[in-house]
């Protein structure tokens, strides 16, 4: 009889278990979760799971989640079904970072917990409600979401999450300094820019905003004909074969410019479009008209959101970055009766 034919059918991993066979198989700069700087309010740990699984346990069960499925990723209000939402961009960024943290033996579980909260901070209408509500902010600078991600999980709907994780919520962005403290948050940064720079594309197609024949022959030369499949493979195969080369998680140069010029090139035809500033400005209308409400009517605020130490301003904007784009048009609609952003 072989030796593997006298294991048990199954058996119980423990947490224990799987804390030790980090230390034996992940990579040496992996983050391990034993090495955890922990949570704010200490907790017993888990008999089965890992504080990272628990994290991502979190994440997947909260509200801000779940509000995902009806927030905005670039297309206020699509009529199509097969258009990207934030919902569907954050799987998509999860998927694609799982891959690169197996592939590079990095904490798969860490890196799959960012991903999954990443956006949860979003506003509704996506970066046009960011901007309206950076507008709102006067002299005490730009609303971001990823701060209101961690401000989510540890004031709004705290979850307790580990200082890793809301870590790598807060520095998933590039312009945010100083970066992920982690190599697992560096991986969601990257999957994060991978995901929507080739998504985006693939909608704007859909929409009509784009012609493949349009797009920049240096950045087609780098990342091969426009598809997600293949457009995804080798920004990948870049990172792993860089990451590899210079023990950190990184991108090759060539592929990563080329990935800068074609964001340059969405921002200049798909993003700023005029089509998109009309909507978007819409939509930012919305945005002033509900916190402008909100701050007038306070007792509209729901217990969740009445922070006790919180302004009523801070407290209306908690409540209308929250929100869905259909719950924002629907509070506007009967506070307003507009015609709505079509």
């Amino acid at each position: 009889m072989t030796e593997s034919a006298a294991l048990p059918p199954l058996r119980l991993n423990r947490r224990e278990d799987r804390e030790r066979l980090e230390h034996d198989r992940l990579s040496p700069i992996a983050t391990k979760v034993s090495e955890s700087r922990g949570r704010e309010q200490q907790e017993p740990p888990d008999t089965l799971r890992t504080a990272f699984e628990r994290d991502r346990d979190r994440v997947l069960h909260s509200k801000a989640f779940r509000r995902l499925k009806h927030k905005t990723q670039v297309f206020i209000n699509p009529e199509g079904d097969h258009f990207v939402t934030r919902m569907t961009h954050t799987l998509q960024v999860t998927q694609v970072a799982r891959s690169l943290a197996q592939a590079l033996d990095l904490n798969e579980t860490l890196t799959e917990a960012i991903c999954l909260a990443h956006d949860c901070g979003h506003t509704p209408f996506g970066h046009a409600g960011e901007a309206a509500l950076s507008e709102r902010m006067g002299e005490d600078g730009e609303w971001l979401h990823a701060d209101q991600g961690v401000r989510i999980f540890r004031v709004l709907e705290p979850c307790n999450l580990s200082w890793e994780v809301l870590d790598g919520i807060r520095a998933h962005t590039w312009r945010v300094r100083p970066p992920p403290a982690t190599p697992e948050g560096w991986l969601c940064r990257y999957a994060d820019r991978i995901a929507y720079l080739t998504h985006d594309m693939l909608d704007a197609i859909r929409a009509g905003a784009l012609d493949r024949k349009s797009l920049p022959a240096d950045v087609v030369r780098v990342l091969g004909e426009p598809s997600g499949r293949n457009w995804i493979r080798i920004m990948i195969d870049a990172l792993l074969e860089e990451s590899v080369a210079r023990g950190k998680v990184v991108m090759g140069a060539e592929v990563l410019g080329a990935m800068r010029d074609f964001r340059d090139f969405m921002f200049e035809k798909v993003y700023l479009r005029p089509e998109a500033v009309a909507q978007a400005d819409k939509a930012r209308g919305v945005i002033h008209s509900l916190v402008d409400h909100l701050e007038k009517h306070p007792d509209e605020i729901p217990d969740s959101y009445r922070i006790a130490d919180a302004p009523v301003s801070l407290q209306a904007l908690d409540l209308v970055a929250g929100m869905t784009d259909r719950y924002a048009l629907a509070m506007h609609d009967r506070i307003f009766r507009p015609r709505g952003l079509v």
